[in-house]
């Protein structure tokens, strides 16, 4: 066994350690509704200069899925103010620089592209990478532009992250998942609303019941293709996608 082999043989046995702790996730669960909540802790961070309103521990499990894939597209559901579609972008670049697809490209769909973000997103030096939709994810049109832009692309990676609804995930699902190439994911991010007491979703249609984690186990039902990798939410322990990162088979 070479060293860096007895050092994954050590991650392994710390992920299995961890993930036994019943103690330590319900901890982490209660930590990140505290944080999330009441302090909106997702919102304090940023990727190259935009707002990305993710947690690090997602953030740096993107990264790792993005190099281990090496994917010539990624398809993002909502946009906000950009920061996800930079770190893909910056992340493809990366791949690029070091043999990876060279013309590798960022989808990004959303139903209110706000002038201000599309104009911040459009002058970034990543910007390059990106291409953007203006739309609902789940209407006929949109879903057919961007299948169009998957036509011939080899590697294709969906991360799923706008309306959080029951019936908006399930539709995204149905209409994205099918374009993820084998061995690839589609994340469905915010399915710890299904975990977060609702007075904590305030005004928003979202909530215990109806929720991104509801759509997915319905979605797993009819399509075992797919599988919720579970060494993910083992190793992250914080992470706004639990039972969210959908390996294809």
């Amino acid at each position: 066994m070479t060293e860096h082999e007895k050092f994954q043989s050590e991650v392994e046995a710390n992920i299995r350690a961890a993930d036994g702790d019943e103690q330590l996730k319900a901890d982490s669960l209660a930590w990140m509704i505290k944080a999330g909540g009441e302090y909106k802790y997702s919102y304090n961070f940023s990727w190259l200069g935009r707002p990305i309103i993710q947690y690090p521990q997602d953030i740096l499990a993107m990264q790792e899925l993005v190099w281990r894939i090496q994917p010539d597209l990624i398809i993002e559901t909502g946009i906000a103010h950009g920061g996800s579609l930079i770190l893909f972008a910056s992340l493809l670049e990366l791949n690029a620089a070091c043999g990876g697809p060279a013309d590798a490209r960022v989808l990004g769909i959303d139903i209110d592209i706000r002038p201000h973000n599309r104009e911040a997103i459009e002058a970034h030096p990543m910007s390059r990478r990106i291409s953007m939709i203006q739309g609902s994810s789940i209407a006929p049109e949109v879903i057919a532009q961007v299948k169009a832009a998957a036509q011939g692309r080899k590697r294709v990676m969906v991360s799923l992250d706008s309306n959080h609804t029951h019936d908006h995930v399930l539709a995204e699902l149905e209409a994205y998942a099918p374009l993820v190439s084998s061995g690839s994911y589609c994340v469905v991010f915010d399915t710890v609303i299904e975990d977060t007491p609702e007075a904590y979703c305030g005004d928003r249609p979202w909530k215990p019941g109806n929720s991104p984690k509801t759509a997915v186990h319905e979605f797993l039902k009819m399509h075992p293709d797919f599988h919720i990798d579970r060494r993910m939410d083992a190793k992250l322990l914080i992470s706004v996608a639990p039972e969210g990162y959908l390996r294809r088979d």
